[in-house]
């Protein structure tokens, strides 16, 4: 319990610093001291923690603005303050999103340091000790991002709001906006052989009937043979509303009742799957999955380039239609299709795009386009499904790198004023939480200038 009564947590506080100093979780059994730094509620911040976190930060090459030991317990302290309230709204998060971030983040390490034994050796604990310290932190940060997105949820923006927000701007604080690029682009699926089908089905069939028989584990035949990022989890997504999967596998999944049978095949715009229950939970269910995707073989390819290539003719030498009159006939990209061909950014909701945010094929065509050209056909992977696509592209515009302003950077703007909002309303709510907190910090941190200077004013 995160207990806020001062007189009762004053008693509890005096006999956690006692106890920590005592014995530190993890040093049972030598003379290590673990010193409590901070008390936050009933929550301490030891000190290792802290160094820890300065450790990573020089590893990681993080700015700080200010000194670090000041910065890392203040943001240690938030985070616990966000984690009480994550608490007192029973958040949750899908384990799925977390095995994928600490996954993709041991990856980077082991890239950068050269090997798993070189993780070891920087973080002086074993891969698996620092997977799951690894696990409870990015859970955390799931949780806190969850409860600052429930507390700033009602905040209401209005074009007046943003022309008064852009007009008190300093001019050193208009940001300035890189080269931006709007395209439209028509896909086509090369045609996947009905043998490569046929192979893939019965291999999904001979997995099944071995975990039916009992005579494999789905999860140990997941590892070994799906393709999809699960596989290192034995194939397992984590607890998923029927919203966050693809209808086909949603309509198997939530039918299944027996945790040790195995579905018919189910395809989805990803491939074949075939899944096994692991547990229901009102309106999410938990399952693990074998993927196998198709492969294209390299005569489809070529015969999609080819069909590409005539489009593009019609397109630009013999006059017969439009770029944007093919696209909802020929394109079989359907975020795109029926709008033209028109590419969306997701990450901004505009059809502007750095070079950076565009698929890194498309990207290297169009650096070398003029507006208004339309491209020879090239072979791009699509980045939902990791299969190869045929492409042809349209430039429709080129904006030049400039310093931002109303009229071409409305959604630029809009967010950074949005932003501006939530980081003040998550600021009041800080300095109240504080307020309503017991707090007690060591005397080394009295001359910190702290964010919020509630901390040493209670």
């Amino acid at each position: 319990m995160f207990m806020q009564k001062k007189s009762l947590l004053s008693l509890f506080a005096a006999a956690a610093v006692t106890l920590c100093s005592l014995a530190a979780p993890g040093n049972s059994g030598n003379n290590i001291i673990e010193e409590v730094a901070w008390m936050v509620g009933d929550q301490p911040i030891y000190k290792s923690e802290i160094e820890e976190a300065y450790q990573q930060m020089l590893y990681e090459k993080t700015p700080v603005n200010g000194d670090p030991y000041c910065v890392i317990p203040e943001q240690l302290a938030i985070e616990k303050l966000f984690l009480h309230q994550a608490d007192m709204d029973t958040v949750e998060v899908q384990e799925s999103m977390v095995s994928l971030a600490v996954d993709q983040r041991l990856n980077y390490l082991i890239t950068n340091l050269g090997s798993k034994e070189k993780v070891e050796e920087y973080f002086r604990k074993p891969i698996s000790e620092f997977r799951a310290q690894m696990s409870d932190m990015m859970r955390n940060q799931y949780r806190i991002q969850q409860v600052q997105s429930n507390l700033t949820k009602d905040i209401k923006v209005t074009p007046s709001d943003v022309q008064r927000y852009f007009a008190t701007l300093p001019q050193d604080s208009i940001p300035f906006v890189p080269l931006q690029v709007e395209c439209e682009i028509i896909t086509i699926n090369p045609r996947i052989p009905q043998e490569e089908i046929d192979d893939i089905k019965a291999r999904l069939r001979q997995y099944a009937d071995r975990v039916n028989r009992g005579e494999s584990d789905f999860s140990t035949l997941a590892i070994l043979y799906s393709e999809d990022g699960s596989s290192v989890r034995g194939g397992e997504i984590g607890f998923m509303g029927r919203g966050h999967l693809e209808p086909e596998y949603a309509a198997v999944a939530f039918n299944l009742n027996d945790t040790k049978k195995v579905s018919k095949i189910v395809e989805t715009q990803y491939g074949y799957h075939i899944i096994q229950l692991i547990e229901k939970r009102g309106d999410r269910v938990n399952t693990r999955h074998i993927l196998i995707r198709p492969k294209v073989p390299d005569q489809e390819l070529t015969a999609a380039i080819n069909r590409l290539d005539s489009v593009r003719a019609n397109i630009v030498e013999h006059n017969r239609f439009t770029f944007e009159e093919a696209a909802p006939v020929l394109s079989q990209d359907k975020d795109t299709r029926n709008n033209q061909g028109r590419m969306l950014n997701q990450a901004n909701g505009t059809t502007r795009f750095e070079m950076k945010d565009l698929p890194q094929e498309v990207a290297k065509v169009v650096a070398d386009m003029e507006v208004g050209d339309v491209s020879q056909a090239f072979i791009m992977k699509d980045p939902k499904r990791d299969r190869d696509i045929v492409a042809i592209v349209k430039l429709t515009r080129r904006i030049p790198a400039h310093r931002a302003n109303l009229s071409d950077d409305y959604q630029t703007i809009k967010g950074m004023y949005e932003n501006a909002q939530k980081q003040k309303m998550l600021k009041q709510w800080l300095s109240k939480k504080i307020r309503d907190t017991y707090i007690k910090i060591e005397d080394n941190w009295a001359d910190c200038e702290f964010e919020h200077s509630e901390w040493l004013h209670k």
